[in-house]
């Protein structure tokens, strides 16, 4: 999660970068990686190659990026421009927000979208596809009021202790819309619903700093340090409800043998007290997601954890507890979230 207050008055530049590409043909796979890359890759010693191996390993076609920056520096330009020199040509939306993404197919335009400087930040381009458009939003939603901690015993503003669990799940909602993260979905929605009714293929990833609903139900209440609450979490219900699908949920249905965690993560090369905000408790959670609306132009054939297996629990780290399936990285893993990697068939 971001600690930083967001500047989102956005300047874009396009990177056009080596042979001119073409559009994403029809009968082809496209492989979308969702990554929070922590800080622009500054947090991890190493980090950037660690960014730049995922992205070789996965070979993915689009990438989504959250924390896309460290004061001045903006990781996309870098991460294009060291790309290029490894003969792989990515287009790139570069903003001075935390979010954006880089394809190795045009980016036809790109503005920003749906968040204020309080909201977050969210990215939009347009790739074409087939003779459509795949509109692609790229989000980091506001941190702030990560009111998931309050029935783990731990305030989502301050991130200190409280006195005991918050136990009623109204008022944490309640709490919980003190962040603009349903103000900036609400916002997508408006925007995305004029695309969809356009025949656009809709795509959206990101950080969201909140669980999803379909973790939070029956099934996982006296787990994860749930206090035996069912929470309807409202970003996750609002996009569900207007038809987006949560790819990972679509694929894996089962939030106790598949939790999916991506939050947080465990990592090797940074000490286990930078990567917990709540030490004596199970924190762990989906924040990350990759949503996308249904269209007979395409499908959803996979998508898989990408990270490092094991998490941490009450201030350590933990195994692999699950049936998740991982994408386990071969270099230094930059962040401390976990990511999503998608693979669509555009039909």
């Amino acid at each position: 999660m971001n600690k930083l207050i967001i500047a989102v008055l956005v300047v874009f530049a396009f990177g056009a970068i080596g042979s001119t590409g073409s559009e994403i043909p029809l009968g082809k796979q496209i492989k979308v990686l969702q990554i929070n890359a922590w800080h622009a890759a500054t947090a991890v010693p190493n980090g950037f190659n660690g960014l730049l191996g995922i992205i070789e390993q996965t070979d993915a076609d689009i990438v989504l990026l959250s924390e896309t920056k460290n004061h001045d520096n903006n990781v996309i330009n870098k991460l294009v421009d060291t790309l290029q020199l490894l003969g792989k040509t990515y287009y790139a939306e570069t903003s001075d927000g935390s979010a954006g993404l880089i394809s190795k197919y045009p980016i036809e335009s790109a503005n920003t979208c749906c968040a204020s400087a309080a909201q977050g930040s969210m990215a939009k381009a347009y790739i074409p596809v087939g003779g459509q458009k795949l509109v692609v939003y790229s989000a980091h939603l506001d941190y702030k009021h990560y009111e998931c901690y309050l029935p783990r015993g731990y305030s989502g503003v301050s991130w200190k202790k409280i006195a005991s669990p918050v136990d009623n799940a109204d008022s944490i909602l309640e709490a919980n819309r003190l962040s603009e993260r349903d103000e900036s979905i609400s916002a997508f929605l408006k925007d995305a619903k004029v695309e969809i009714e356009k025949g656009n293929l809709v795509l959206l990833g990101g950080d969201f700093n909140e669980p999803s609903h379909l973790d939070w139900q029956a099934d996982t209440k006296d787990l994860r340090d749930h206090n035996g609450l069912v929470i309807n979490w409202d970003c996750s219900v609002m996009l569900s409800q207007m038809g987006m699908v949560d790819s990972y949920r679509q694929k894996f249905p089962d939030a106790v043998k598949y939790p999916g965690f991506t939050f947080p993560s465990a990592n090797n090369a940074v000490a286990v007290d930078k990567l917990t905000w709540a030490p004596e408790a199970d924190e762990r959670d989906r924040i990350d997601f990759i949503y996308y609306y249904p269209n007979s132009a395409w499908s959803l054939i996979n998508v898989s954890i990408v990270g490092p297996e094991e998490t941490v629990v009450r201030g350590k780290v933990k195994k692999k507890d699950s049936e998740d399936s991982f994408i386990v990285p071969n270099d230094v893993w930059p962040s401390d979230h976990k990511g999503n990697l998608a693979t669509f068939m555009i039909e």
